[in-house]
């Protein structure tokens, strides 16, 4: 699986909070997804941190 954040992101923080294996706010304020591919065991964080985001920002593929 790989993920990718949007320039819709808001940079909640509601992904870092849920996956900070994958994702973390980074300089800009916004969030990125720092570690591609996903690891298998933190996918199931993966997916409930795009569900998560208030702005639909994170693509799975």
């Amino acid at each position: 699986m790989f993920a990718a954040v949007t320039s819709d992101c808001i940079g909640c923080g509601a992904c870092e909070a849920i996956c900070p294996q994958v994702f973390r706010i980074n300089n800009y304020e916004i969030a990125e997804a720092y570690l591609n591919p996903v690891p298998q065991d933190a996918e199931e964080a993966t997916k409930q941190a795009a569900k998560s985001c208030p702005v639909a920002a994170i693509l799975l593929e």
